[in-house]
Order: C-alpha cells, then sequence, then structure tokens
C-alpha cells in the first residue's frame, strides 16, 4: 500500500481514466457545451490555456446575456471565467473575476467527466453547485439536485456527485482550492 499523497486532489473522487483522448492545443479555440437533463443548456467559445490529458483548463467571458444575481454573487458582463474541466473527475471549478481582474470567487459544478470531441468540450451538469468566496470565508453548497431525478435515473452517479460535493466542500473549508488548480 502506497502513502497517501500530499495533493489534495487525488483524494477526489475518480471516474475510470483509460482511453483519455489527446491534449487539446494551448491558445486554441474551443466550444463548451453545458448540458443538463439532457439538453444543451448553454454553448460558448472559450480560448484553451492549458490541457494535461486529464484536466482542460479554458477562459471565456460571461456568456449568458445581461446579469445572474444569486444574492453571494453578480456574474455579468465583462466578468472573466477561468474554467477547469477533468476528464477522470465528477467536478468543474470556475474562477470568477471581474473584467479588472479582481477575483469574485469560484463556482464549482458538479457534472460527469467532461469529454472532448473534436474541438467541443461536453460537460454535463449534476445540480449540484458549490460557492466559495474570493477570501474564502463563506462556501455555500447550492443544491437543485433533488428536483432533478438523478438519484431515481441513475442512483450510482448520484452517489459519485454527492461524494464529489462533499469533498469538493472540505477542501474548500480546509485546504481551499488552489492546490487542486495549481
Amino acid at each position: 500500500m502506497s502513502a497517501p499523497s500530499s495533493d489534495p486532489a487525488s483524494r477526489l473522487p475518480v471516474a475510470p481514466a483509460e482511453g483519455l483522448p489527446a491534449a487539446a492545443p494551448a491558445g486554441g479555440s474551443l466550444t463548451v457545451a453545458l448540458v443538463k437533463a439532457g439538453r444543451t443548456k448553454i454553448r460558448y467559445p472559450a480560448e484553451t490555456v492549458r490541457d494535461d490529458g486529464s484536466r482542460v483548463t479554458v477562459r471565456a467571458p460571461w456568456a449568458a446575456p445581461g446579469v445572474r444575481d444569486f444574492g453571494f454573487v453578480r456574474f455579468e458582463p465583462g466578468d472573466v471565467f477561468t474554467e477547469h474541466y477533468w476528464r477522470d473527475r465528477w467536478f468543474a471549478v470556475k474562477e470568477v473575476r471581474t473584467g479588472e481582474g479582481a477575483l469574485k470567487g469560484w463556482y464549482c459544478d458538479i457534472t460527469r467527466p467532461a469529454v472532448l470531441e473534436g474541438s467541443e468540450l461536453l460537460v454535463e451538469d449534476l445540480d449540484l453547485d458549490l460557492w466559495v468566496s474570493a477570501d474564502g470565508s463563506s462556501v455555500l453548497r447550492l443544491d437543485e439536485f433533488a428536483e432533478s431525478g438523478l438519484a431515481d435515473r441513475d442512483p450510482e452517479a448520484a452517489g459519485a456527485a454527492v461524494r464529489a460535493l462533499d469533498e469538493l466542500e472540505r477542501l474548500a473549508r480546509t485546504e481551499g482550492l488552489a492546490g487542486l488548480l495549481g
């Protein structure tokens, strides 16, 4: 048995990694397609920052029309998202900054592992989210999971999603997300 890794990401739930596709080239364009309940919720262009074959990092401006006010944070035109998607993990972490570069925080989506098909990154949102404020003092679970019906349709995926959310929340409250994203 090997010693536990000091890398916080190594303790997060993972999906099988066999057959990971080739990495997308840095500086290239991708289209991110966010799927929810079997339908494409939003599709937007993004610039590839890095792809190591497991994690794809892209950068994109706020893609939805207008402002989305959650009460604890506002996403608005001019905001820039640096988004980290894993092919072997059940989440995505999005660093959110104003257009001037001030950090707002991190929005974490619990998702199935991302799939890169050509120049499109497909991400299935599982209705569990986590918000971490810029200073780390506020960690909020955002749960639309019960209404989604995933626990009935796919109990195995629902279990993986809950474990991923629990571990991301633990990490955010203890070590922070920087080690995961570094």
